[in-house]
């Protein structure tokens, strides 16, 4: 009897120590997909990974990762800005390269040397810093922005190469940048609560080293709750070769981005979420 009880205690000791990433956003992360709905498995990568972006012991943010294109589907938030200081460095994903190292987000050198490991062993499932050097007229462009967070662990968050994708520089310092800032300032006036789901369709490129892939668009929808209804909901979407971004309702970009996923069709949110 005290055999078996041990037994089931170290299974759910076992359970707990899964890790940050994930088998299923059903079970982790749901927090931040509004009313525990996900994105349909159109977007679904066949090599994915489901990472609950964590730092200092907190989930910010959830992010599917397409680990042999080596950037994220997309990254699902609350949107809530406020003060905070941006963070300097670029984290990465350490349980992208081994299920049992640590769970939160941390810096290629301190892997490195935690583990005895080298950087080519630490970019094997994902993007690292020496994959961005040498662009051109291409920027790391994080989805879940650190704009959009509160506090400094927030913010520091979405400063991880998992959450980031090479974006067009002016379109990223221009288009988007006002439509992240400005535009969704201006919309999202009035909610309660705003759950955000950003995201990036993959292309035929990549950046100069081949590893990375270059999206074709970036995009991003957004529904507003006053109190626990749903009121309003929208997108944006953006071709990564143009500095021009598509103000559109959540029904046009989820057709949208059913056009571009070959006619798969895409949902992005509960059904609760007006369309029109």
């Amino acid at each position: 009897m005290l055999g078996l009880l041990l037994l089931q205690v170290l299974a759910s000791c076992l359970c707990l120590g899964h890790g940050e990433v994930v088998k299923s956003f059903t079970t982790a992360c749901t927090q931040f997909f509004y009313e525990k709905t996900l994105p349909s498995d159109t977007l679904r990568p066949t090599n994915a990974a489901r990472i609950c972006q964590r730092l200092s012991n907190k989930y910010h943010f959830a992010t599917l990762y397409d680990k042999t294109l080596r950037i994220p589907v997309y990254s699902a938030y609350i949107y809530n800005p406020g003060n905070g200081e941006r963070y300097e460095s670029w984290f990465v994903e350490p349980q992208l390269i081994n299920q049992n190292y640590g769970k939160d987000m941390d810096t290629e050198e301190t892997i490195e040397d935690e583990y005895s490991i080298n950087l080519e062993q630490i970019g094997q499932n994902q993007a690292t810093n020496e994959d961005y050097n040498n662009l051109q007229n291409l920027e790391k462009c994080p989805l879940a922005p650190s704009g959009q967070k509160t506090g400094d662990d927030s913010k520091w968050a979405t400063f991880t190469l998992t959450n980031t994708v090479p974006l067009n520089s002016r379109l990223h310092q221009e288009g988007w940048r006002d439509y992240m800032e400005k535009t969704m300032a201006q919309k999202t006036q009035g909610c309660d609560t705003t759950y955000v789901i950003t995201g990036a369709v993959p292309g035929n490129t990549n950046i100069p080293n081949g590893r990375v892939n270059v999206p074709s668009h970036i995009w991003s929808a957004a529904c507003c709750l006053l109190g626990n209804n749903p009121t309003r909901a929208w997108g944006a979407i953006a071709d990564n070769e143009r500095n021009q971004v598509e103000h559109v309702t959540l029904g046009q970009l989820e057709n949208w981005l059913t056009n571009l996923y070959k006619g798969r069709m895409v949902t992005l949110f509960n059904n609760d979420c007006p369309r029109q």
